[in-house]
């Protein structure tokens, strides 16, 4: 039982990925433009979530957009790319952005 319980524990640990947090978009410098809940330049962390609730493709599709920019989705704006971002975090910070509530 204890062996089992152990095994179970440590698959947890190495199979949780890492997320991204509120540090982590301060950091890459997300804040500038964006807030968890209110719109600044860009939209809320909210109001995106939110438009991309049922997009299963969506933590991808806004990770290509943080690191490449885009336009035209959220008004004339235009968000500029963050080469400096990494994939990986990229794909870190797009899905801790979709858990917005």
């Amino acid at each position: 039982m204890k062996r089992t319980l152990l095994l179970t524990a440590l698959n947890l640990c190495v199979a949780a990925p890492a997320f991204a947090d509120l540090a982590m978009a301060t950091s890459k410098n997300c804040m500038s433009c964006h807030a968890v809940e209110r719109k600044v330049l860009g939209p809320s962390f909210k109001e995106i979530a939110a438009k991309y609730k049922d997009d299963k493709a969506a933590t991808d599709r806004l990770a290509a957009k943080i690191i490449k920019g885009g336009s035209g989705v959220w008004g004339p704006l235009s968000m500029p790319a963050n080469p400096q971002v990494s994939e990986a975090d990229a794909k870190k910070l797009a899905a801790w952005v979709l858990t917005a509530k």
